[in-house]
């Protein structure tokens, strides 16, 4: 099958023909019909996540069934998605309903090749695959595997958004332009912070109600009427985290989606004047299960929440490359996907 394989950190990506997947006993492979280009494939491919090269990124698929193992239900012929974090489906974590954090869990295109490919492999793939209705094309599945879950399980589980609630969303990317759109169709006010010219315009021809330039914090709570009740950094550095925690309001709610990597792993807390002195809650966020994804897709399917205009483009797997440079440049809004897997 054709791959992109990276063969060194920050460096160019090659085309190739590498041996096709073996088929798990408990599991399935697929033909890959789309794949996300994700910053958290750009964090691999700077150094910031660290992979065994060579490798093959991409972790946002969806794509046919193509091969089933002797132990797994699945048929050939079926569409399919799955979340980025393959879990084990049988530890009591996965048994509780909690398979983000499996103590096994598998992430293609991090532990192990990706879906920067023509076929993938995914385990325990009868706890695992999530069936794709007819009416979802498989670009719009992709661009959901990881930003717009993340986004979906960010705002409805770890923040429990209620309508009418204002929501700041710190960094209008992809997974930040999700949760402004989820945002909207679960009935919230939206608001986009982004140091972007090119970004904000992008979230403001989306829908979402208010966008600021980063640093606006003083605009944001007066806007919202001393704050927002729920605040996403969706970017993983500190001056985000330090922004979103600083546009909520006593007894606000903020989730870490973004991921932090190198010197942005750790941060200065403003313990007394934030958390304690406005009992702010923060919440760890990572991931969505399989058994979550049926309600997403639901809202996806009969309209109320309409992703396409996420996707600003789509691409064949030699043109991942130059995404990744533009990410490095903050030059990127909206999601790319690889539909293209011959080129």
């Amino acid at each position: 099958m054709k791959a992109l394989v990276m063969h060194e950190v920050g460096g160019p990506l090659a085309l190739e023909e590498v041996a096709d997947p073996a088929c798990p006993e408990d599991g399935v492979v697929i033909a890959v019909e789309a794949c996300g280009v994700c910053r958290s494939d750009h964090h691999s491919w700077t150094g910031g996540d660290p992979v065994t090269l060579p490798h093959i990124m991409g972790h946002e698929f969806a794509g046919i069934v193509a091969e089933v193992g002797p132990s797994c239900a699945l048929r050939t012929g079926q569409r399919i998605t799955a979340p980025f974090i393959l879990s084990c489906g049988d530890c009591p974590d996965c048994r509780a309903g909690r398979p983000t954090i499996c103590a096994t869990q598998y992430c293609p295109g991090f532990h192990g090749p990706g879906a920067f490919a023509e076929r993938l492999a995914i385990r325990a793939a009868d706890f695992n695959a999530v069936p794709l209705p007819d009416a979802i094309p498989f670009e719009v599945a992709a661009a959901m595997g990881c930003r717009v879950t993340t986004a979906w399980r960010a705002l409805v589980d770890r923040a429990a958004l209620r309508p009418g609630e204002w929501v700041a969303v710190h960094g209008c990317g992809g997974v930040g332009l999700s949760a402004l759109l989820i945002a909207r169709a679960l009935g919230a006010r939206t608001i986009g912070i982004d140091p972007s010219p090119g970004a904000r315009a992008h979230a403001k021809s989306l829908g979402v109600d208010v966008v600021l330039d980063a640093g606006q914090t003083d605009a944001l709570l007066e806007i919202t009427g001393g704050g927002a009740h729920v605040a996403l950094d969706a970017l993983g550095i500190a001056d985000t985290f330090d922004a979103s925690l600083r546009s909520l309001r006593k007894l606000g709610r903020q989730v870490q989606v973004g991921m932090p990597t190198g010197a942005h792993e750790t941060v200065r807390l403003p313990l007394l004047e934030l958390v304690y002195a406005r009992q702010l809650s923060i919440h760890g966020m990572r991931g969505l299960g399989a058994a979550s994804f049926p309600a997403l897709l639901a809202l996806v399917e009969d309209g109320r929440l309409d992703l396409a205009p996420l996707i600003v483009d789509h691409i064949a797997l030699t043109d991942v490359e130059g995404i990744f440079r533009a990410m490095t440049a903050h030059a990127t809004s909206g999601i790319h996907v690889v539909t293209r897997f011959d080129r």
